[in-house]
């Protein structure tokens, strides 16, 4: 860190941060300058404990050997190799390895570099998959309120955060939502998947009536909305879509983002809650946030549908320049090696309960209205202050940085989401200090 940075604020200036107070920020800078295991350190030297993984993806914790020789030994080896009519073994490595661990069925892997080129290509395949079967009418997309599938055209237009969409214009055509599964009043304080809400997946039925089986062509939704505020899925609620998507020939899409690579204490959200999707999104913890990459993950059905015509021609016209990239594979192979050697794709499962309580003991902390909670997520409500929302939640993310805790904050949300190494003492330390901060009646 140069003297002149830490001298001179402006000197950030020509940054101009995403989804950043950037006027606060660059008035007050938060800077990390290094990190290891459950801890990053600050520009003035002191440790934060990191309570969301990074932004839900550092999964295997900070700076890990294993991964960090991998890309070194990859970047003086291969650096870059094209994606188009080309190709290298580790790309290949790694598509097999996923499969390994993703749900039964999910047998073929497309590369991309981010969770919101994920998202888009996921839409992509499903649209182009009723075409190569035939079906062209099938081009309507159904989203969800509160979703969040990144920040691309497609990804906000199936989304349905408000402030990532009212900017941007009318969108994609074509999409409609489902409610949301949050009941305040009804499931407050739960821990777990709500036993109330599981019917709200019949609104499906109801769009799709409204549109005709015969428009749609996939839906997609978060099986644990994450950036919204960490909304649990109802009992129920799933495996209703899944019902309802396979009667009427709908690809139903889970993106995983966030919830793949062991948040809940399975690989994906998908073995955890046992429902079987047509299409996975990927990105986050496939290469533990240290190098951007994604996969989307699609079933044999869906792949061999392209897979006709003449050999010579390409069979799906997307991809990126940088779709398996060497050093992001190395990255990858590296921390699905961590991954397993260390047991995190199921750590979660083991300490579910312990996070648990020492979430709810928050209950009775000033402005807490609500606490949700599954595997090694979790989220607190609080009651926002009248005329000035989302200030209460980001007050207390400027303390919790203050006393050396990382948390991150959506509306007035607190949302928790910490490496998979964490210990029992990292998560006292994690609840310790949120506790005296909730009840300073921020």
């Amino acid at each position: 860190m140069s003297n002149r940075l830490n001298a001179t604020p402006n000197d950030l200036r020509a940054f101009w941060m995403p989804f950043t107070a950037n006027r606060q920020f660059k008035k007050e800078p938060r800077l990390f300058v290094s990190a290891k295991d459950m801890y990053y350190q600050t520009h003035d030297g002191r440790q934060v404990l990191d309570g969301t993984a990074g932004l839900w993806c550092v999964n295997a914790g900070h700076c890990r050997p294993k991964i960090t020789e991998a890309i070194r030994e990859q970047a003086g080896e291969l650096d870059y190799a094209p994606a188009f009519q080309l190709g290298h073994p580790k790309a290949f490595e790694l598509a097999n390895r996923l499969v390994d661990i993703a749900p039964e069925g999910m047998d073929h892997v497309l590369y991309t570099n981010s969770g919101s080129e994920s998202v888009e290509t996921a839409l992509k395949v499903a649209l182009a998959y009723h075409r190569v079967k035939g079906n062209g009418s099938r081009f309507r997309l159904i989203g969800r309120e509160r979703g969040y599938h990144g920040v691309n055209f497609g990804g906000i237009s199936v989304g349905g955060i408000v402030t990532n969409r009212k900017m941007f214009g009318t969108l994609l055509t074509g999409v409609d939502h489902m409610p949301h599964t949050h009941l305040p009043g009804k499931n407050n304080f739960t821990r777990g998947e709500p036993e109330i809400g599981g019917d709200i997946a019949t609104e499906l039925e109801r769009i799709v009536t409204l549109h005709d089986a015969s428009t749609v062509a996939a839906v997609i939704v978060e099986p644990v909305a994450g950036s919204t505020g960490v909304l649990i899925p109802p009992k129920g609620y799933l495996q209703k879509l899944r019902e309802i998507c396979t009667k009427h020939g709908i690809l139903l899409i889970f993106d995983e983002v966030i919830t793949g690579f062991g948040r809940l204490g399975a690989p994906f959200a998908a073995q955890y809650y046992d429902v079987k999707p047509d299409i996975i999104t990927t990105a986050k913890g496939l290469t533990n946030g240290v190098i951007p990459m994604g996969a989307v993950f699609v079933t044999s059905e869906i792949h061999d549908a392209f897979m006709n015509g003449p050999e010579h021609m390409i069979e799906f016209f997307h991809g990126y320049t940088y779709s398996g990239n060497p050093i992001a594979s190395a990255a990858a192979l590296a921390t699905l090696d961590t991954y397993k050697e260390e047991g995190l794709l199921t750590r979660a499962a083991e300490l579910s309960d312990y996070w648990a309580d020492a979430l709810h003991s928050l209950k009775d902390c000033p402005n807490v209205i609500d606490i949700r909670n599954t595997g090694l997520i979790g989220a607190i409500e609080l009651d926002p202050i009248a005329g000035e929302p989302t200030k209460r939640a980001f007050t207390a993310f400027l303390k919790a940085y203050e006393s050396g805790l990382l948390i991150r904050t959506t509306g007035d949300i607190i949302a928790l989401s910490p490496p998979l190494i964490i210990e029992k003492k990292h998560i006292d330390e994690l609840f310790g200090k949120l506790r005296t901060i909730l009840q300073n009646n921020i």
